[in-house]
């Protein structure tokens, strides 16, 4: 059927609309995903670094009157915090912190999980184990700076992510045994309390922590392997996030997709037998071959200066 002359011009006014639109919404999508996704106030801030350190992503905790204790309200906000950095390209490393000095988390809300229903809470303790997930799963890589108390759920976000760096004074343990409970922030894919702890510092150390529920500082959770380093604390109580920040920082300059999939690597990896890892080490070598990175790294390195990765 043939268009009258104003149909046709009323179609091509709104095709060269959707068509502008395309080259605009990228741009603004952008500025929306990349704002935080909270007031200054907020129990939770969502911040990206800026300068040099574009590129690192910052979770925030605050929530002082309760030493930043998971509540359904928390909990919520961490999940949003979560999705946003997930699906940002321009996101290389992720830091979670703490706002409130001298403290990271104390775990569970207890004064909300008693008021709970029998039925209210396990879908309460499904979205912890879900949010401990969602961590371990984050495809760039989280570091957990720990400058206060990382106690039960607290320290079990923090062995969800991939490098923990502690204040020496900070202190942390998994004292659920205390509560008559056990440590279970994990799920089937990824796991939780007791086996993370178990992998991460061996059996017996892990049996020893969990059975005497007690708490340990940062220097003697560097020497077993619970964190990666332990820093003298600083008169802003903040140098694990400083030292968390440097880290970070070693990691930018790197390939994204092959920090990514070297982490994917290694997290399923550990989780099977030898020549199953060795499987996985396989499958994801081979997605980093048709990368434009991988490219522009060989070109840099014959025109002698630094690749410039775009993550694609």
């Amino acid at each position: 059927m043939a268009l009258s002359s104003s149909a046709f011009r009323q179609l091509s006014r709104i095709l060269s609309f959707s068509r502008a639109m395309k080259c605009v919404w990228p741009s603004y999508a952008t500025l929306l995903q990349r704002r935080s996704i909270s007031s200054k106030d907020d129990i939770l801030q969502l911040q990206y670094l800026e300068g040099d350190d574009k590129g690192i992503a910052v979770i925030g905790m605050n929530r002082p009157e309760a030493m930043n204790a998971f509540s359904r309200q928390l909990g919520q906000k961490i999940e949003e915090a979560v999705e946003a950095v997930k699906f940002d390209k321009n996101v290389r490393v992720l830091i979670l912190r703490s706002l409130v000095p001298g403290v990271f988390c104390a775990g569970a809300d207890l004064k909300e999980r008693a008021k709970m229903s029998e039925k209210e809470v396990a879908p309460f303790v499904a979205k912890g184990r879900k949010m401990m997930n969602d961590f371990h799963e984050m495809p760039v890589p989280v570091i957990a700076a720990l400058d206060g108390v990382a106690a039960g759920g607290g320290l079990e976000i923090a062995m969800a992510c991939d490098f923990r760096i502690a204040a020496d004074n900070a202190k942390m343990g998994l004292t659920e045994c205390r509560l008559g409970i056990i440590p279970g922030g994990g799920c089937t894919l990824s796991p939780g309390g007791t086996q993370r702890l178990a992998r991460i510092i061996g059996p017996s150390k892990a049996k020893e922590l969990i059975f005497t529920a007690k708490l340990v500082y940062g220097d003697e959770a560097a020497k077993i392997g619970l964190v990666n380093y332990s820093v003298p604390q600083n008169d802003t109580k903040d140098a694990a996030y400083q030292r968390s920040l440097e880290l970070a920082r070693e990691i930018l300059p790197n390939g994204p997709i092959g920090v990514q999939m070297a982490k994917q690597a290694i997290n399923k990896g550990s989780e099977v037998d030898l020549a199953s890892g060795l499987a996985f080490e396989g499958a994801f070598y081979a997605q980093t071959i048709p990368t434009k990175d991988r490219m522009e790294a060989l070109i840099a390195f014959r025109e002698k200066r630094k690749p410039v990765f775009k993550g694609e």
